[in-house]
């Protein structure tokens, strides 16, 4: 199973302020010894939203909103994406995370093709989207 957590933004992040070396190190060691450990597909931090936009989309038309977003408790910082067998070991990863009080991480399970079995009775579009999903890997290694 595909697990994503979600990281939250906070006043640092949105104004731009990285991590201190000590805390870049802990995240680095973390990091690590998910890689080691085989679990650990993807790991990015995300830009504050003052780079960002969202796009709006409503009765037909669809309108863009350039960041920075004001509604700071429902923003994301960072991502991972880690594989392991069920929620539980997730939770025990992420529970060894480097992060202080008050950081609430969310812990999303991704879905899988198989997932879709009923919404595609001759699995058509379930094959489509693994070939996609091949492709776009080889060409982002």
């Amino acid at each position: 199973m595909r697990f994503m957590i979600l990281v939250p933004s906070n006043k640092e992040s949105e104004e731009g302020v990285l991590p201190d070396e000590k805390a870049f190190a802990a995240m680095g060691k973390f990091n690590e010894e998910m890689v080691k450990a085989g679990v650990m597909l993807a790991a990015e931090g995300l830009h504050a939203t003052s780079k960002g936009a969202r796009i709006k989309f409503l009765g037909g038309k669809t309108t863009v909103i350039d960041g920075p977003f004001t509604e700071s408790k429902d923003l994301i910082a960072g991502f991972w994406l880690i594989q392991l067998k069920s929620k539980e070991e997730a939770i025990a990863w992420m529970k060894r995370a480097p992060f202080g009080d008050g950081v609430v991480l969310e812990i999303r399970q991704v879905f899988e093709a198989a997932d879709f079995a009923s919404s595609d009775p001759t699995g058509e579009l379930r094959a489509q989207e693994e070939r996609l999903r091949a492709q776009a890997a080889r060409r982002s290694s």
